[in-house]
């Protein structure tokens, strides 16, 4: 880079001015890359508490389905399941943590009432409902790991870009720039020397 400046002064205000707006840039993006490393951290954490309840929701609806489908049959929970006609309204919005937009499930009630499910008290046991129970919880706590877990993604690839621009600065623009400044302020320094020499020399042949 340093062959294609012209050595100037005019040329050495605008290197150092690209300088100092490059370290500036880079101190701003390693605050930005930190704090986007302790959202990740708090996101994380959350996400291993939701998946380790996520794994004793899918448990406990499957032990209820087991015992349902042990007292009242496979034909009798298709039956019920085919009568169900509401289902939950998903809608999917988006939450702005430290710049990156991660995703915020708004959820219908996901879990209903013995004469909202579509099949009523009467058509099916106690333990069909208690398993369909089970089952809307386990859907909630799906959707709320899969918001999570989309969080996660998010923040880690604006963490990696984020990443990328700060070593691009510190290894890359700021030292190219810093040894064009030098460049320039040596061949200043040189003719400086060179029109003191040529001054000089004049001088003594006017003499």
């Amino acid at each position: 880079m340093s062959q294609n400046v012209t050595p100037n002064r005019s040329e050495l205000l605008l290197l150092r001015k690209k300088i100092k707006l490059a370290r500036s840039g880079h101190s701003m993006l390693k605050k930005k890359r930190d704090g986007l490393i302790i959202e990740f951290f708090k996101a994380l954490e959350k996400a291993r508490n939701v998946r380790s309840e996520l794994v004793e929701e899918y448990r406990h609806a499957l032990g209820k389905m087991n015992i349902t489908r042990a007292l009242d049959s496979d034909l009798a929970v298709k039956s019920v399941a085919l009568a169900v006609k509401d289902k939950p309204v998903i809608q999917l919005e988006a939450k702005n943590v430290m710049g990156v937009l991660v995703p915020s499930i708004k959820k219908g009630a996901v879990q209903k009432r013995i004469f909202t499910r579509g099949f009523g008290y009467l058509s099916g046991s106690i333990k069909i409902d208690e398993a369909a129970l089970a089952y809307e919880k386990l859907v909630e706590k799906v959707l709320e790991a899969a918001e999570h877990e989309t969080a996660l993604r998010r923040l880690l690839q604006e963490i990696e870009k984020t990443k990328r621009k700060v070593n691009a600065l510190e290894k890359i623009t700021i030292p190219r720039l810093e040894a064009s400044a030098s460049y320039v302020r040596l061949r200043l320094e040189e003719m400086e020397r060179e029109n003191f020499a040529r001054l000089k020399h004049i001088k003594r042949a006017h003499a």
